[in-house]
């Protein structure tokens, strides 16, 4: 799985490039993190992208659009570690360590853990893990299918994340470059 996390500020053109990505084949989600982002902004975003490719959008904050519009996913975070009650899509969370995965990997149907490599997008972002401690999480079931790679992370790398058994990634700077 290929998922794309979008700039955490707008910008002009944002909802024709979402759909170019998600018409494009090699990415199956978009996760709109917008963290200052007021209800309306975000909403007004959704109503750009056509209705048949919404069910490919998962949302970091105000997860009630998530319903009203019948998308993909929720994403917990600090700002909303939990779903709304009537949720029954998709939930994923990221994890910073081996541990969060796997506290968090149970309760959900993916997480990410970040990050992998230096990031691309935060300067001064550096990988959290080294290449060993990553093949002994894999060897040890900790990376799975249902973990994806997060930080640093480049449409060249997949083969290197794949190779770490990770189920896909999370591309966030290489993808608005």
């Amino acid at each position: 799985m290929t998922i794309v996390i979008t700039l955490p500020t707008f910008f002009e053109g944002e909802a024709e490039r979402i759909v170019q990505l998600l018409l494009r084949g090699d990415v199956d989600l978009i996760h709109l993190r917008k963290p200052t982002a007021s209800y309306e902004e975000l909403e007004a975003l959704i109503l750009q992208i056509p209705a048949n490719l919404r069910n490919r959008l998962v949302l970091h904050d105000h997860h009630t659009l998530a319903l009203k519009y019948h998308l993909y996913g929720i994403h917990l975070n600090s700002r909303n570690p939990t779903p709304p009650a009537e949720w029954h899509g998709s939930i994923s969370r990221s994890c910073h360590s081996f541990q969060e995965v796997i506290e968090w990997k149970p309760k959900c149907n993916y997480v990410s853990l970040s990050p992998i490599f230096d990031s691309i997008s935060k300067q001064g972002y550096h990988a959290a893990f080294s290449h060993e401690e990553l093949v002994h999480a894999k060897e040890t079931g900790i990376i799975d299918a249902k973990v994806l790679a997060l930080g640093g992370v480049t449409f060249n790398k997949l083969q290197e994340i794949k190779d770490l058994h990770f189920g896909g990634a999370m591309i966030l700077g290489d993808a608005w470059k």
